[in-house]
């Protein structure tokens, strides 16, 4: 469909869409154990666009990600970051259109077997 034909008003997306993206895109890729809770305290009760594990912003159409991922042990820590680059890169795009401009991954822990256990 072409602007021509295109029939007037515009479509908008909530963050909370955008961060759920983000998180199944994430979760998706091998090495991934599970998301962590988005660092800054009380500030992040307070900031939209925070959810666990992901933080999105939005400036001029583009979306910028912060991921917080918790990953398995005996990965490849730098691979497993590009994939997840990539994946959230590509749902983003692909679902709702818009241009990715960063997605930055903090790796919060490693996943060991009984790490918890006393």
């Amino acid at each position: 469909m072409d602007n021509n034909t295109r029939p007037p008003g515009k479509t908008t997306v909530a963050p909370d869409v955008l961060i759920q993206i983000a998180r199944m895109a994430a979760l998706s890729v091998p090495g991934v154990n599970r998301m962590a809770p988005v660092s800054g305290g009380v500030n992040r009760l307070f900031r939209r666009g925070s959810g666990d594990g992901v933080r999105i912003t939005v400036e001029e159409d583009t979306v910028f990600a912060d991921l917080y991922v918790i990953l398995d042990k005996d990965i490849n820590i730098r691979d497993t970051s590009r994939n997840i680059q990539h994946q959230v890169a590509r749902a983003i795009q692909e679902m709702v259109g818009m241009e990715v401009g960063q997605v930055n991954i903090h790796i919060e822990d490693i996943a060991y077997e009984g790490a918890n256990e006393a």
